[in-house]
């Protein structure tokens, strides 16, 4: 019952080759896995706004994806390198 309210996490990989990242399928081989992610979607039903948090397992919030109605999208990456 406690898992019903975790959010779910998902897989980070990274495609070294260009070529192949642009492929439909993708071997085993090509495939580094750089962590897990978190993934969360907000919608602001007045402005037509959804907000996307990519999260890392600990809850830190690594990207935030704002997409409108109207097509436009735009991204905040946060570091926490230092």
């Amino acid at each position: 019952m406690v898992e019903e309210f975790n959010e779910a996490l998902y897989k980070e990989i990274y495609i070294e080759d260009e070529i192949k990242r642009k492929k439909n399928i993708l071997k085993s081989k090509d495939v580094t896995i750089k962590g897990n992610k978190k993934i969360s979607i907000d919608e602001e039903l007045h402005t037509g706004v959804k907000i996307l948090l990519e999260k890392d397992e600990n809850d830190n919030i690594k990207e935030i994806k704002f997409y409108c109605s109207c097509g436009q999208t735009k991204s905040v990456v946060l570091d926490y390198s230092e």
